[in-house]
C-alpha cells in the first residue's frame, strides 16, 4: 500500500536526499516537500484522465443564472474537489467553465470529472510513480542544487507519465475507452497524445 510519505521518500530517493518520517518533519526535506507535494500531486492528477481519478455526478443548476450568454450556471464539486471537467452527459451540449462554475444552456447536468484523490491507497501503481517522478523534479534543485539532476528527473518524469497514460487509457472495453477502436487498437492520436 502506498503513503504520501512513501511516495515522497521515493521522490527524494530519485535525487539522492534525505528520506523523512513524516510529512510535517522539520528537516530541509521535510519542509521541501511538504511545500510541494499537495501542488505536484494536484498536477500529474489533472495530467490525464486517470481511471482512479474520474467521479460521476448529476448536478441541478445554480439559482442564479450566468449575466449574458448562457441561461444556468453549476457550481463544481467539491467533495470531492474537481480539479478538471471531462464531459457532460452528451457530448454536443455547449458548455464553459469558468471559474468554480459550468455555464450551459441545460437547467441538469450528469458531470463526469476528475477529483482531487489524496488516498495513495486510490492511485494506481503507474500514477505513483509518475508522482514520485514529477516530485523529484520539482524538488531537485532546491534540495541538490544541480540543474542537469532536475533535467534528468523531468525527463523521467516524462516517461513514467507517457507509461502509465498508456496503461490507465487501455483499461476497460474497446470502443469504451475513448481512443481505442472497436478491434482494441489504439488510435495513433492517443499514443501521440499520451508522450506530450
Amino acid at each position: 500500500m502506498a503513503s504520501e510519505v512513501e511516495t515522497i521518500n521515493s521522490a527524494l530517493n530519485m535525487i539522492g536526499a534525505t528520506n523523512i518520517i513524516s510529512r510535517g518533519e522539520d528537516s530541509k526535506s521535510g519542509r521541501v516537500t511538504n511545500q510541494r507535494f499537495d501542488a505536484v500531486r494536484d498536477s500529474v492528477l489533472r495530467a490525464h484522465p486517470w481511471n482512479c481519478a474520474m467521479q460521476r455526478v448529476a448536478l441541478a443548476a445554480d439559482a442564479d443564472a450566468p449575466a449574458f450568454d448562457w441561461s444556468y450556471q453549476f457550481t463544481l464539486p467539491t467533495d470531492p474537489f474537481c480539479l478538471r471537467v471531462m464531459r457532460l452527459d452528451y457530448l454536443d451540449i455547449d458548455f464553459r467553465v469558468e471559474g468554480r462554475k459550468i455555464l450551459c444552456d441545460e437547467s441538469t447536468i450528469n458531470l463526469v470529472y476528475l477529483a482531487r484523490v489524496t488516498d495513495p491507497n486510490q492511485w494506481d501503481a503507474l500514477l505513483v510513480e509518475a508522482i514520485a517522478a514529477r516530485l523529484a523534479a520539482d524538488i531537485s534543485f532546491a534540495l541538490v542544487q544541480s540543474s542537469s539532476l532536475t533535467s534528468n528527473m523531468f525527463q523521467l518524469y516524462e516517461s513514467k507519465l507517457s507509461e502509465a497514460r498508456f496503461v490507465d487509457a487501455t483499461e476497460g472495453t474497446p470502443g469504451a475507452i475513448t481512443g481505442v477502436t472497436t478491434s482494441g487498437a489504439l488510435q495513433s492520436d492517443v499514443l501521440v497524445n499520451s508522450r506530450l
